[in-house]
């Protein structure tokens, strides 16, 4: 097998795209939102790679092509945002500051976890962007001296588990304004949280895409701050 993916240089586009697939046939068959297509996409390229004994740098290498187009994907989130760009600015000041308190809560969550845990410096500084989109939180994990692919997993999972959590905490907080939803989801759970909010609503995913932006950009300004009170 391993000769033969050798032949295909982007094998792993193609592994990842009908992991992917399979993923939503599950997630639409049984209509359980635990059944997340990122999620079961995830895990199948996991066993796939461990059952033929890839080695991940093989996969990391090969399916480069998708990596590019997360940035680009990322930046197409603003489109909503322009289409509800007066909402935007009637309401700048508490959506930059509700940001500003989503980073700094979820780095503040990192830290507390780390000393009750006595995590070592490098698997620390791997958690702190763990609320970012992967573009960004990869980079400033590395560049702490973490290990970015682990930091792209814990923002993975990250995303899924506030897509999956966003509409039960909703309710059970008495959350109903779009805009509050928004800065949540967008803040806590970057691009996975934002197509949840998308669901949810144009103004719900129009605010969410701005607060990827900005959380990601607050983050990488403070992460650097945050790992110096690290052990």
């Amino acid at each position: 097998m391993t000769e033969l993916l050798q032949q295909c240089a982007s094998w792993g586009v193609f592994v990842t795209l009908v992991a992917y697939a399979i993923g939503v046939v599950i997630n639409r068959k049984t209509g359980w939102a635990l059944f997340n297509p990122l999620l079961l996409g995830s895990i199948f390229v996991i066993v796939f790679l461990r059952c033929f004994a890839i080695p991940y740098a093989e996969y990391s290498a090969s399916a480069a092509p998708v990596n590019w187009l997360m940035a680009p994907a990322t930046v197409s989130l603003a489109i909503p945002l322009y289409e509800k760009w007066e909402l935007l600015e009637k309401n700048v000041g508490a959506i930059l500051v509700s940001i500003l308190a989503g980073v700094i809560t979820s780095l503040g969550s990192v830290l507390a976890m780390v000393w009750i845990l006595n995590m070592e410096h490098a698997h620390a500084v791997t958690l702190l962007p763990k609320s970012v989109t992967t573009a960004i939180g990869m980079d400033i994990a590395e560049t702490l001296g973490g290990t970015a692919p682990l930091a792209g997993a814990v923002i993975i999972l990250t995303g899924i588990a506030g897509s999956l959590l966003a509409e039960s905490i909703c309710k059970i907080f008495h959350i109903t304004d779009p805009v509050a939803k928004g800065l949540a989801l967008g803040t806590s759970s970057h691009a996975v949280g934002t197509s949840k909010a998308l669901q949810m609503g144009e103004v719900e995913g129009a605010i969410s895409g701005l607060a990827i932006a900005v959380a990601g950009v607050l983050t990488a300004l403070l992460a650097p701050m945050a790992a110096n009170f690290l052990p």
